[in-house]
């Protein structure tokens, strides 16, 4: 099994293949939920940004201000690189556990497979726990936290529903680039979508 919780991994990963690569789903999969919850001038963090493309297609789409964070030095130099010439794009190597960031410095943190590669490593209740908190010190008093995820509700619920950070979470499900788009998917087949997990800091996500 591939060692998604450890910083050594994707150091290597990204070292071998360079090649952008966005899991799950993306941007086009996602973009009518960000749009519906995050607004074009809101200050967002996209937490394990990985070379994934979702910042640069939210800056083609008109997303502003688009702070990008990864564990992995590595993958933070490429990206540097390739967007030097995209100022609103920013990348900085920083762990999720423990952000560098003032408090309230965002109105969005983005968290595309993050969760669920913590959980792959050890201690990963607790490190969830932590990214958790850490995510709600930096949202501003409404901000949301726009978590994408393989994980059933049943099991990710546990983590956001928590009475430390008293987010108001709104569960979606969008199809996997995989399903066809003709067919309509059984959302009660966990095999054929993924989870959007929508937390909203102080206030009801369902009102963004």
């Amino acid at each position: 099994m591939a060692q998604y919780g450890k910083t050594s991994y994707w150091d290597e990963r990204y070292t071998k293949d360079p090649e952008p690569f966005d899991w799950y789903q993306r941007y086009s999969g996602i973009q009518e939920l960000v749009q519906k919850y995050i607004k074009k001038d809101d200050a967002v963090l996209m937490a394990g940004c990985g070379n994934s493309q979702l910042s640069e297609d939210m800056f083609e789409d008109g997303y502003a201000n688009l702070s990008n964070i990864d564990i992995s030095r590595v993958v933070i130099d490429q990206m540097s690189d390739k967007y030097k010439d995209k100022p609103a794009l920013t990348f900085q190597q920083m762990n999720v556990c423990s952000l560098e960031f003032p408090d309230e410095s965002f109105d969005a943190v983005v968290a595309k497979g993050v969760m669920d590669a913590i959980l792959c490593g050890e201690g990963s209740t607790a490190n969830v726990a932590k990214m958790c908190m850490e995510v709600s010190r930096v949202l501003k008093p409404a901000g949301v936290f726009f978590v994408v995820s393989y994980g059933v509700p049943d099991n990710r619920m546990q983590y956001l529903e928590n009475e430390d950070y008293s987010w108001t979470v709104t569960t979606h499900t969008v199809p996997k680039p995989t399903v066809s788009a003709t067919a309509v998917p059984d959302t009660k087949d966990a095999n054929s979508v993924h989870y959007i997990y929508v937390c909203a800091k102080g206030g009801n996500a369902e009102e963004g």
